[in-house]
């Protein structure tokens, strides 16, 4: 690679002036002639069988940045995506599928990791102990405890890591929220949350042959070993335990981040769920119908509806949040806002001309093109990230929450200071996983 040696020592100088990046998010002064073409950011590309595909293209597209390397599982999804990674960029990437041959490598400055949730900490963790950056797609853990351990590895390693919920890098989305910290809903004190689509039934899984393009072996990764069925990759993993976190973090991850970013909240006191499996009666283990509420400190509340099996949807829309204030309420989403004063009047709006697919969260675009931008940026100029880990970690664990509660059927008392369970054994039951032997995971 040209300049590999003048390229490695700009990336060493930019991680020690990054250090503080994931955690404060505080902006770090730009050092001079970062932006030659030799400082490009060298990426691999984790789990490309679904968003991973966009996330590669959207790397590949970016000046300063190359994608290097596929890495799956599937033999075929490293076949494709390399291929489509390449019509955006000069080379084309290497394929590999295990994670841990391309830590090894000295020419990787970053891990994008888009495989499923029972990876993304792991990886996360052992792409900063080979001296990595971070993107990873939410949640950022498979439970509460692999948020706490990524916080942990980031301030002991000091590389950048940022989540993928790119709202936070939509700019109709940061124009409302600072219209909100100005007092333009009067005081917000709610959030409500929403995701209806019409998933179907996953049925009944059969033991069968382990296809010949797929290491199975290597997918389980972290987790406890499950014998393979038919109904299981590459996207019904999301509703088992073993691997999936279900809907609510799924999804409900980008619009209760929305709601907590717009409220000001971190930490919650209280946490109910309600809900169930109704739809189908099939293998899925979490719930097609929730409703998860989160109390804080200063008398503010946020809820999330889901329904993954019924579509029918609130204000036109498959997913959104509502923010409710002493003097009016904010409808935002992905294509911008609308504000309402205290008598339900129109007042500014600022929404895309036409009304995208809100319910596509494996397609790119220029959401996701700006965050990963601003990813670019934390590592070469000391950009301020947009979702570092530790605000990441917080939208996720109140996920994480409702499901505990749905599961247990119990109200979750929690410490404001750090969301922990105040039932001593439900904490210790709840908060973490057992590891694959060999795959423990520590920062």
């Amino acid at each position: 690679m040209k300049d590999l040696g003048n390229r490695r020592q700009f990336l060493k100088t930019t991680a020690l002036a990054g250090m503080g990046v994931g955690l404060t998010g505080g902006k770090l002064s730009a050092i001079s002639g970062l932006n030659a073409p030799s400082n490009k950011v060298v990426v691999a590309v984790m789990g490309v069988a679904g968003r991973g595909r966009a996330l590669a293209e959207s790397f590949a597209r970016q000046d300063g940045s190359e994608v290097a390397i596929i890495c799956d599982v599937d033999e075929r999804a490293i076949e494709r995506v390399s291929k489509s990674a390449a019509n955006h960029q000069d080379k084309m990437p290497m394929g590999e599928k295990d994670i841990r041959k391309v830590l090894e490598r000295d020419d990787i400055d970053a891990l994008v990791i888009a495989a499923p949730d029972h990876w993304h900490a792991p990886a996360s963790v052992m792409a900063m102990q080979a001296g990595k950056h971070v993107y990873v797609e939410k949640p950022c853990g498979h439970n509460p405890r692999e948020g706490e351990i990524l916080i942990e590895a980031q301030q002991k390693y000091g590389k950048v890591i940022q989540m993928g919920t790119q709202q936070r890098s939509d700019h109709r989305s940061i124009e409302v929220i600072q219209m909100i910290k100005e007092g333009i809903i009067g005081e917000p004190y709610y959030g409500k949350a929403w995701y209806a689509n019409t998933r179907g039934s996953i049925g009944k899984g059969k033991v069968a042959e382990i296809p010949s393009w797929l290491d199975y072996d290597l997918w389980q990764g972290p987790a406890p070993r499950v014998d393979y069925t038919d109904n299981i990759i590459h996207y019904n993993w999301h509703w088992f335990w073993n691997w999936g976190t279900g809907e609510s973090c799924n999804n409900g991850t980008h619009e209760v981040d929305v709601c907590r970013w717009a409220l000001g909240v971190d930490y919650p006191t209280r946490v109910t769920s309600s809900g169930g499996r109704f739809h189908y009666d099939d293998d899925w283990e979490f719930y097609d119908t929730q409703v998860m509420s989160f109390d804080f400190e200063g008398g503010k509340n946020i809820t999330w509806e889901g329904r993954s099996c019924n579509g029918l949807q609130f204000y036109n829309r498959g997913r959104g949040a509502t923010i409710h204030g002493t003097e009016g309420t904010v409808l935002m989403d992905r294509d911008g806002y609308i504000v309402y004063d205290h008598d339900s009047n129109e007042i500014k709006r600022n929404m895309k001309d036409e009304q995208s697919d809100q319910l596509n969260t494996v397609g790119g675009g220029g959401m996701t093109d700006v965050h990963i931008r601003n990813f670019l940026g934390a590592i070469r100029d000391g950009e301020s990230l947009n979702t570092p880990i530790d605000e990441g970690h917080k939208s996720v664990l109140l996920c994480h929450l409702g499901n505990i509660a749905q599961y247990s059927g119990k109200t979750l008392e929690c410490d404001p200071s750090n969301g922990h369970i105040k039932d001593a054994a439900l904490m210790k039951k709840m908060w973490g996983r057992k590891y694959e032997k060999g795959w423990e995971l520590k920062a």
